[in-house]
């Protein structure tokens, strides 16, 4: 999982980075706020680790810029010296999933991350069928199917295809497409993320009157959306019309 730790103290830093690369996840130091907010609006995140006191902004308020302007509910751990019972309550119900108090330590850390990342996980997950009609994924023969005919899809087509729909709704960057479905140390350029969802979106035949819209976000990346499919015969109607 992609993770960001906004922290001031480098060694600490340090310390929770080599935990989180130990156990499986890649993980994105930023000293301050403003460094944060720069990337958070290019890149994707599956989890945030907060500290309350920071050079340019207090966790609080970093918080309130994530929930106002990430597009989904993304965990949000904070780690701070602060243990006043107040803090911890203010903290949770202004956004924040998790408190954990300093020293954090190594085997509770990566248990509470765990935890989050298994409850913002994706519901279907272990299902068998991905329904998104006209679209139905057979997740365990890697088959997809419009309107009860099959699509003939490469690996990666298909497995791009179905992150997009498992993730409906969310903004995601290339470089995290590509690190998902190609893997983080693959060495592709992030083009190879818009060739394939070029394809995607013509051998699906996404767009409004199929009730699914891809959008390309400039800077950023893709959303996959469900629309009223009404919109997209009115757009046609109105095309015809002109």
């Amino acid at each position: 999982m992609q993770i960001a730790l906004v922290e001031d103290d480098p060694a600490q830093a340090e310390i929770v980075q080599s935990w989180l690369k130990q156990a499986g996840h890649d993980c994105r130091h930023f000293p301050n706020g403003k460094a944060f907010i720069y990337d958070a609006k290019r890149h994707t995140f599956d989890l945030i680790i907060l500290d309350w006191m920071l050079p340019d902004t207090s966790g609080p308020d970093l918080l309130a810029w994530v929930r106002e302007n990430i597009d989904w509910e993304i965990p949000v751990l904070f780690t701070t010296s602060r243990d006043n019972e107040q803090d911890i309550v203010f903290a949770l119900t202004h956004g924040a999933d998790d408190y954990m108090i300093k020293p954090v330590k190594q085997h509770e850390t990566i248990a509470r991350i765990n935890a989050l990342l298994r409850r913002s996980a994706p519901a279907d997950t272990d299902n068998k069928l991905l329904e998104a009609p006209p679209y139905v994924f057979d997740i365990t023969n890697r088959g997809l199917s419009i309107n009860s005919e099959a699509v003939e899809l490469t690996q990666k087509e298909y497995d791009l295809a179905l992150f997009l729909f498992r993730h409906a709704g969310r903004l995601l960057s290339r470089s995290y497409l590509l690190e998902n479905i190609w893997g983080m140390n693959s060495g592709l350029q992030t083009r190879t993320v818009d060739t394939h969802i070029s394809r995607i979106r013509k051998k699906l035949g996404l767009g409004p009157e199929v009730g699914w819209r891809l959008s390309s976000v400039y800077q950023h990346g893709y959303r996959l959306e469900q629309t009223d499919a009404g919109e997209g015969i009115a757009e046609r109607d109105a095309a015809v019309q002109i």
